[in-house]
């Protein structure tokens, strides 16, 4: 079964940094923009960071200069890089293919104040 898939969460200091991956399929991952999307305890879904087959990047206000996207084609691999992290920044990270269905089950990130 073709299924996209984040690793990469865990609990880091206010101020700390972490590292997301997702994989998927190739034919889902060259699809459309690949994005990361963010949400929080008790809160709807955000996306927080977009990037298209060519690289161009998106970013949510609140994770501007904070996060980085970045895209691998050839290897159908996506990371986000946080820095800075807040407390505010906890919850489930997923991976989508924006537009369609296609979503992973998402990696808790935690951060503690």
């Amino acid at each position: 079964q073709e299924q996209i898939v984040e690793s990469g969460g865990g609990l880091v200091q206010a101020g700390g940094s972490l590292e997301l991956s997702c994989t998927a399929p190739a034919n889902i991952f060259m699809m459309n923009i690949m994005a990361w999307y963010h949400q929080a305890p008790g809160k709807q879904r955000e996306l927080v960071a977009s990037i298209t087959r060519d690289g161009y990047t998106n970013f949510a206000d609140s994770v501007k200069n904070r996060f980085t996207i970045f895209r691998d084609n050839a290897n159908k691999k996506m990371s986000l890089q946080m820095t800075k992290l807040k407390p505010e920044d906890t919850g489930v990270y997923s991976c989508a293919v924006v537009g369609t269905p296609f979503r992973g089950q998402g990696t808790q990130v935690t951060v503690s104040s």
